[in-house]
């Protein structure tokens, strides 16, 4: 308890310090994990998507996403992680327990799955969180509905199985800890448009869904 406390106390405190000093950015970055699977997939996508939210937000964001090992107690020093890949994922005792403290103490992680997560991570977050099941969350959640409206959810990026998309969270006494979007591929929805050639609508709906997470988790989940 002493060491989740602490965290709390030292993440509260960081969050809050930045909020006040304007000339301070809030710094997200990209989580990699171990087990083989891609963690440095999209590479564009976060930097687009921090473009559009210093655009488009009243959020002051470092303008380049950092990256973080999941065990390293700098993970503490991220309001906002971001996690994606194809493949396999595997947290050691030590590094779900180093997760399940951060997202405890007011940190908050969206992961996206880029076709072939699914099955890892739910297995994997069952270590971070044995207690809890991964909810779908319902369309007027408010994760939904900060800037941009999405009435009915996650937009669809791109085609795999011919399933809906579906944003799933893992709540933790109430508060949304972990955002997953699955059979959406929302980050690649923020990537350069030159690598999918997705319709320009297409990815202004997912830059747009992508900065109702980072508004959420910055505003409402704190």
């Amino acid at each position: 308890m002493k060491k989740i406390t602490f965290s709390f106390i030292l993440l509260c405190f960081m969050y809050s310090w930045a909020l006040a000093q304007p000339e301070q950015p809030l710094k997200i970055a990209k989580l990699k994990y171990n087990g083989g699977g891609d963690w440095y997939a999209n590479k564009t996508s976060l930097p687009n998507l921090i473009s559009f939210c210093r655009k488009n937000l009243n959020i002051n964001l470092a303008p380049e996403e950092e990256i973080v090992e999941v065990g390293s107690p700098e993970l503490f020093s991220y309001p906002f992680v971001h996690m994606t890949g194809h493949g396999n994922v595997v947290f050691s005792e030590a590094e779900a327990k180093n997760l399940r403290n951060y997202l405890i103490a007011g940190g908050f992680l969206h992961i996206d799955d880029n076709y072939g997560l699914d099955k890892f991570i739910r297995i994997e977050l069952k270590k971070v969180f044995p207690e809890l099941e991964l909810v779908e969350l319902p369309y007027n959640h408010p994760i939904y509905h900060q800037k941009y409206k999405f009435p009915n959810g996650l937009p669809k990026v791109h085609e795999h199985d011919g399933k809906s998309p579906q944003g799933f969270g893992l709540i933790y006494q109430g508060r949304l800890v972990c955002f997953y979007t699955y059979e959406c591929d929302l980050g690649n929805g923020w990537e350069d448009q030159v690598i999918y050639n997705d319709p320009e609508e297409v990815r202004q709906e997912a830059l747009k869904m992508g900065a109702n997470i980072i508004a959420f988790a910055f505003t409402q989940n704190q």
